[in-house]
Protein backbone atom coordinates (compact mmCIF):
# COMPACT_ATOMS: atom_id res chain seq x y z
CA UNK A 1 0.00 0.00 0.00
CA UNK A 2 2.79 2.59 0.61
CA UNK A 3 4.20 1.67 -2.37
CA UNK A 4 0.99 2.63 -4.72
CA UNK A 5 0.90 5.42 -2.29
CA UNK A 6 4.47 6.79 -2.94
CA UNK A 7 3.68 5.90 -6.65
CA UNK A 8 0.66 7.91 -6.73
CA UNK A 9 2.64 10.74 -5.24
CA UNK A 10 5.38 10.83 -7.42
CA UNK A 11 3.37 10.45 -10.39
CA UNK A 12 1.06 13.69 -9.02
CA UNK A 13 4.74 15.52 -8.68
CA UNK A 14 5.77 14.77 -12.40
CA UNK A 15 2.42 15.93 -13.22
CA UNK A 16 2.88 19.29 -11.56
CA UNK A 17 5.94 20.03 -12.25
CA UNK A 18 5.05 19.21 -15.75
CA UNK A 19 2.43 22.01 -15.75
CA UNK A 20 4.31 24.66 -14.04
CA UNK A 21 7.43 24.31 -16.61
CA UNK A 22 4.50 24.75 -19.13
CA UNK A 23 3.51 27.68 -17.55
CA UNK A 24 6.83 29.00 -17.37
CA UNK A 25 7.83 28.18 -21.41
CA UNK A 26 4.51 29.90 -22.30
CA UNK A 27 5.70 32.79 -20.13
CA UNK A 28 9.14 33.34 -21.45
CA UNK A 29 7.54 32.85 -25.60
CA UNK A 30 5.35 35.78 -24.76
CA UNK A 31 8.36 37.94 -23.04
CA UNK A 32 10.52 37.41 -26.33
CA UNK A 33 7.49 38.12 -28.55
CA UNK A 34 6.19 40.96 -26.12
CA UNK A 35 8.23 44.30 -28.05
CA UNK A 36 6.64 42.94 -31.64
CA UNK A 37 2.73 43.61 -29.94
CA UNK A 38 3.49 46.37 -27.22
CA UNK A 39 5.64 49.65 -27.01
CA UNK A 40 9.13 48.53 -26.11
CA UNK A 41 9.97 51.29 -23.54
CA UNK A 42 7.03 50.04 -21.58
CA UNK A 43 7.86 46.50 -21.39
CA UNK A 44 11.12 47.66 -20.39
CA UNK A 45 10.15 50.03 -17.43
CA UNK A 46 7.71 46.72 -16.17
CA UNK A 47 10.76 44.51 -16.21
CA UNK A 48 12.50 46.68 -14.31
CA UNK A 49 9.96 47.48 -11.73
CA UNK A 50 9.56 43.32 -11.79
CA UNK A 51 13.26 42.90 -10.78
CA UNK A 52 12.79 45.55 -7.98
CA UNK A 53 9.94 43.98 -6.28
CA UNK A 54 11.22 40.80 -6.67
CA UNK A 55 14.53 41.99 -5.14
CA UNK A 56 12.52 43.34 -2.15
CA UNK A 57 10.27 40.25 -2.09
CA UNK A 58 13.87 38.93 -1.06
CA UNK A 59 13.93 40.32 2.04
CA UNK A 60 9.98 40.92 2.96
CA UNK A 61 8.48 37.58 1.79
CA UNK A 62 11.81 35.05 2.75
CA UNK A 63 13.54 37.32 5.45
CA UNK A 64 10.28 38.24 7.39
CA UNK A 65 11.58 42.22 7.46
CA UNK A 66 9.69 45.53 6.08
CA UNK A 67 11.63 47.75 4.81
CA UNK A 68 10.89 51.47 3.85
CA UNK A 69 13.91 52.54 2.32
CA UNK A 70 14.95 50.35 -0.76
CA UNK A 71 14.49 53.56 -2.93
CA UNK A 72 17.81 53.89 -1.77
CA UNK A 73 19.51 51.16 -3.26
CA UNK A 74 17.13 51.40 -6.66
CA UNK A 75 17.69 55.38 -7.22
CA UNK A 76 21.71 55.83 -6.18
CA UNK A 77 22.06 52.96 -8.65
CA UNK A 78 20.79 54.89 -10.67
CA UNK A 79 22.68 57.69 -10.25
CA UNK A 80 25.97 55.85 -9.90
CA UNK A 81 25.56 54.14 -13.60
CA UNK A 82 24.04 57.45 -15.20
CA UNK A 83 26.84 59.83 -13.81
CA UNK A 84 30.15 56.94 -14.75
CA UNK A 85 28.42 56.78 -18.14
CA UNK A 86 27.99 60.02 -19.17
CA UNK A 87 30.79 61.77 -17.11
CA UNK A 88 33.52 59.01 -17.30
CA UNK A 89 32.31 57.53 -20.74
CA UNK A 90 32.12 54.15 -19.32
CA UNK A 91 30.71 51.45 -21.12
CA UNK A 92 26.88 50.50 -20.19
CA UNK A 93 27.86 47.08 -18.94
CA UNK A 94 30.74 48.49 -16.44
CA UNK A 95 27.93 51.46 -15.37
CA UNK A 96 25.63 48.92 -14.27
CA UNK A 97 28.14 46.94 -12.35
CA UNK A 98 29.19 49.91 -10.84
CA UNK A 99 25.69 50.92 -10.00
CA UNK A 100 25.37 47.40 -8.33
CA UNK A 101 27.96 47.45 -6.23
CA UNK A 102 27.30 50.67 -5.08
CA UNK A 103 23.77 49.46 -3.97
CA UNK A 104 24.58 46.57 -2.50
CA UNK A 105 27.46 49.36 -0.29
CA UNK A 106 24.62 51.18 0.54
CA UNK A 107 22.49 48.09 1.86
CA UNK A 108 25.62 46.93 3.75
CA UNK A 109 25.34 50.24 5.50
CA UNK A 110 21.98 50.56 6.11
CA UNK A 111 21.54 47.09 6.95
CA UNK A 112 24.46 47.52 9.45
CA UNK A 113 22.43 49.87 11.81
CA UNK A 114 18.99 48.40 10.73
CA UNK A 115 18.93 44.51 11.31
CA UNK A 116 19.84 45.71 14.70
CA UNK A 117 15.95 46.73 15.51
CA UNK A 118 12.76 44.55 14.90
CA UNK A 119 9.66 45.46 13.47
CA UNK A 120 7.88 48.67 13.42
CA UNK A 121 11.37 50.04 14.63
CA UNK A 122 13.42 48.32 11.64
CA UNK A 123 11.04 50.23 9.05
CA UNK A 124 11.60 53.38 10.61
CA UNK A 125 15.30 53.41 10.52
CA UNK A 126 15.29 52.59 7.05
CA UNK A 127 12.78 55.01 6.26
CA UNK A 128 14.97 57.22 8.27
CA UNK A 129 18.38 56.61 6.51
CA UNK A 130 16.66 56.67 3.29
CA UNK A 131 15.64 60.34 4.03
CA UNK A 132 19.18 61.41 4.39
CA UNK A 133 19.81 59.89 1.20
CA UNK A 134 17.06 61.71 -0.66
CA UNK A 135 18.66 64.81 0.69
CA UNK A 136 22.30 64.11 0.21
CA UNK A 137 21.47 63.46 -3.57
CA UNK A 138 19.47 66.36 -3.56
CA UNK A 139 22.63 68.59 -2.34
CA UNK A 140 25.10 66.70 -4.03
CA UNK A 141 26.74 68.20 -7.38
CA UNK A 142 27.20 65.33 -8.93
CA UNK A 143 23.74 64.50 -8.94
CA UNK A 144 22.75 68.09 -10.23
CA UNK A 145 20.08 68.37 -7.73
CA UNK A 146 16.39 68.76 -8.74
CA UNK A 147 17.25 68.47 -12.52
CA UNK A 148 19.00 64.88 -11.75
CA UNK A 149 21.35 63.47 -14.26
CA UNK A 150 19.83 63.78 -18.20
CA UNK A 151 20.62 62.69 -21.66
CA UNK A 152 23.06 59.47 -20.26
CA UNK A 153 23.96 58.04 -23.67
CA UNK A 154 23.62 53.93 -23.89
CA UNK A 155 26.24 53.04 -25.41
CA UNK A 156 27.24 49.96 -27.23
CA UNK A 157 27.22 46.55 -25.04
CA UNK A 158 30.25 44.74 -25.17
CA UNK A 159 31.26 47.64 -27.76
CA UNK A 160 29.23 46.14 -30.39
CA UNK A 161 25.78 45.90 -29.90
CA UNK A 162 23.90 49.52 -30.40
CA UNK A 163 21.33 49.74 -27.44
CA UNK A 164 20.04 52.60 -29.26
CA UNK A 165 17.69 50.29 -30.90
CA UNK A 166 14.95 50.12 -29.06
CA UNK A 167 14.91 45.90 -29.79
CA UNK A 168 18.35 45.60 -28.93
CA UNK A 169 17.82 47.33 -25.85
CA UNK A 170 14.85 45.23 -24.60
CA UNK A 171 16.54 42.15 -25.22
CA UNK A 172 19.41 43.61 -23.31
CA UNK A 173 16.61 44.27 -20.40
CA UNK A 174 15.10 40.89 -20.59
CA UNK A 175 18.07 39.00 -20.10
CA UNK A 176 19.12 40.89 -17.19
CA UNK A 177 15.67 40.48 -15.78
CA UNK A 178 16.05 36.31 -16.37
CA UNK A 179 19.20 36.87 -14.80
CA UNK A 180 18.36 38.39 -11.61
CA UNK A 181 14.86 36.21 -11.21
CA UNK A 182 17.26 32.96 -11.63
CA UNK A 183 19.54 34.30 -8.99
CA UNK A 184 16.63 35.01 -6.88
CA UNK A 185 15.27 31.35 -6.94
CA UNK A 186 18.82 29.98 -6.39
CA UNK A 187 19.25 32.28 -3.45
CA UNK A 188 15.74 31.36 -1.74
CA UNK A 189 16.12 27.35 -2.47
CA UNK A 190 19.77 27.14 -1.24
CA UNK A 191 21.06 26.27 2.43
CA UNK A 192 21.09 30.00 3.09
CA UNK A 193 17.77 30.44 2.31
CA UNK A 194 16.50 27.96 4.54
CA UNK A 195 18.20 29.13 7.26
CA UNK A 196 16.23 32.97 6.62
CA UNK A 197 12.81 31.60 6.46
CA UNK A 198 13.46 29.79 9.47
CA UNK A 199 14.64 33.49 10.91
CA UNK A 200 11.39 34.76 9.71
CA UNK A 201 8.71 32.04 11.26
CA UNK A 202 11.10 31.58 14.56
CA UNK A 203 14.17 34.02 15.65
CA UNK A 204 14.25 32.56 18.74
CA UNK A 205 14.78 29.25 17.72
CA UNK A 206 16.76 29.93 15.04
CA UNK A 207 19.09 31.80 17.67
CA UNK A 208 18.75 28.61 20.21
CA UNK A 209 20.23 26.39 17.10
CA UNK A 210 23.55 28.47 16.90
CA UNK A 211 23.08 30.70 13.74
CA UNK A 212 24.22 33.75 13.32
CA UNK A 213 20.98 35.64 12.99
CA UNK A 214 22.30 39.12 12.63
CA UNK A 215 24.49 37.59 9.88
CA UNK A 216 22.26 35.93 7.81
CA UNK A 217 19.80 38.77 7.86
CA UNK A 218 22.66 41.25 6.59
CA UNK A 219 23.15 39.05 4.10
CA UNK A 220 19.97 38.66 2.66
CA UNK A 221 19.51 42.92 3.24
CA UNK A 222 22.56 43.39 0.96
CA UNK A 223 21.70 40.88 -1.63
CA UNK A 224 18.22 42.47 -1.64
CA UNK A 225 20.07 45.81 -2.15
CA UNK A 226 22.28 44.84 -4.88
CA UNK A 227 19.64 43.09 -7.13
CA UNK A 228 17.30 46.57 -6.20
CA UNK A 229 20.48 48.27 -7.61
CA UNK A 230 20.63 46.17 -10.36
CA UNK A 231 17.01 46.96 -11.43
CA UNK A 232 17.22 50.99 -10.77
CA UNK A 233 21.02 50.49 -13.24
CA UNK A 234 19.36 49.08 -15.87
CA UNK A 235 16.56 52.17 -15.70
CA UNK A 236 18.89 54.36 -15.65
CA UNK A 237 20.06 53.48 -19.07
CA UNK A 238 16.82 52.97 -20.56
CA UNK A 239 15.21 55.99 -19.36
CA UNK A 240 18.77 57.75 -20.04
CA UNK A 241 18.33 59.62 -17.04
CA UNK A 242 18.26 59.78 -13.38
CA UNK A 243 16.34 61.80 -10.63
CA UNK A 244 15.37 62.06 -7.40
CA UNK A 245 11.63 60.35 -8.04
CA UNK A 246 14.53 57.28 -7.73
CA UNK A 247 15.26 57.84 -4.43
CA UNK A 248 12.33 59.21 -2.92
CA UNK A 249 10.13 57.52 -0.31
CA UNK A 250 7.31 57.65 -2.37
CA UNK A 251 9.61 54.62 -5.02
CA UNK A 252 9.95 52.28 -1.89
CA UNK A 253 6.18 52.56 -1.16
CA UNK A 254 5.42 51.82 -4.79
CA UNK A 255 7.47 48.42 -4.25
CA UNK A 256 5.91 47.65 -1.34
CA UNK A 257 2.62 48.38 -2.92
CA UNK A 258 4.02 45.91 -5.71
CA UNK A 259 4.78 43.22 -3.61
CA UNK A 260 2.08 43.27 -1.57
CA UNK A 261 -0.40 43.08 -4.21
CA UNK A 262 1.10 40.22 -6.50
CA UNK A 263 1.81 38.41 -2.47
CA UNK A 264 4.78 37.85 -0.95
CA UNK A 265 6.45 34.77 -0.44
CA UNK A 266 6.17 33.52 -4.15
CA UNK A 267 8.39 33.97 -6.60
CA UNK A 268 5.64 35.48 -9.43
CA UNK A 269 3.65 37.19 -6.87
CA UNK A 270 5.96 40.61 -7.20
CA UNK A 271 6.13 40.64 -10.98
CA UNK A 272 2.45 39.79 -11.52
CA UNK A 273 1.98 43.00 -8.81
CA UNK A 274 4.72 45.37 -10.69
CA UNK A 275 2.86 44.40 -14.03
CA UNK A 276 -0.70 45.42 -12.87
CA UNK A 277 0.72 48.81 -11.32
CA UNK A 278 2.87 49.65 -13.87
CA UNK A 279 0.01 49.21 -16.38
CA UNK A 280 -2.02 51.27 -14.54
CA UNK A 281 -0.07 53.98 -14.35
CA UNK A 282 0.52 53.69 -18.09
CA UNK A 283 -2.95 53.76 -19.06
CA UNK A 284 -4.06 56.00 -16.68
CA UNK A 285 -1.47 58.56 -17.34
CA UNK A 286 -3.80 60.96 -19.66
CA UNK A 287 -6.96 60.46 -17.56
CA UNK A 288 -8.20 63.16 -15.19
CA UNK A 289 -8.91 60.53 -12.37
CA UNK A 290 -5.82 60.50 -10.47
CA UNK A 291 -3.63 57.44 -10.52
CA UNK A 292 -2.74 57.30 -6.87
CA UNK A 293 -6.78 57.02 -6.01
CA UNK A 294 -6.41 54.12 -8.54
CA UNK A 295 -3.77 52.18 -7.03
CA UNK A 296 -5.20 52.74 -3.66
CA UNK A 297 -8.58 51.25 -4.26
CA UNK A 298 -7.32 48.13 -6.00
CA UNK A 299 -4.89 47.87 -2.93
CA UNK A 300 -7.75 48.45 -0.57
CA UNK A 301 -9.63 45.64 -2.75
CA UNK A 302 -6.53 42.89 -2.15
CA UNK A 303 -6.23 43.71 1.49
CA UNK A 304 -10.31 42.71 2.07
CA UNK A 305 -10.60 40.16 -0.38
CA UNK A 306 -6.60 38.78 -1.48
CA UNK A 307 -5.53 38.55 2.03
CA UNK A 308 -2.71 36.81 0.08
CA UNK A 309 -2.25 38.85 -2.56
CA UNK A 310 -3.45 37.97 -6.13
CA UNK A 311 -0.54 35.23 -7.07
CA UNK A 312 -0.71 33.60 -3.27
CA UNK A 313 -4.41 33.29 -3.43
CA UNK A 314 -4.43 31.47 -6.74
CA UNK A 315 -1.80 29.46 -5.48
CA UNK A 316 -3.83 28.30 -2.03
CA UNK A 317 -7.04 27.58 -3.98
CA UNK A 318 -8.35 24.52 -5.30
CA UNK A 319 -7.08 24.76 -8.72
CA UNK A 320 -3.82 26.15 -7.43
CA UNK A 321 -3.10 23.29 -5.08
CA UNK A 322 -4.53 20.74 -8.49
CA UNK A 323 -1.67 22.55 -10.96
CA UNK A 324 0.63 21.55 -8.10
CA UNK A 325 1.01 25.32 -6.51
CA UNK A 326 2.32 25.42 -2.43
CA UNK A 327 1.48 28.76 -0.61
CA UNK A 328 3.95 28.76 1.85
CA UNK A 329 3.73 31.75 4.37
Amino acid sequence: MTDITDTIQTEKNRTALSVQAGFLAVGLLLLVLAPFFFYPIFLMKLLCFALFACAFNLLLGYTGLLSFGHATFFGGAAYFTAYTVKEWGLPPELGILIGVAGAAFLGLVMGFFAIRRQGIYFAMITLALSQMFFFFCLQAKFTEGEDGIQSVPRGHLFGFIDLNSSTNMYYFVLAVFIIGVLIIWRFINSPFGMILKSIRENENRAVSLGYSVARYKLGAFVMSAALAGLAGAVKSIVFQFATLTDVAWQMSGEVILMTLLGGISTLIGPLFGAGLVVALENYLATSEFPVTIITGIVFMVCVLIFRRGIIGEFYASRLGRKLGFVYRR
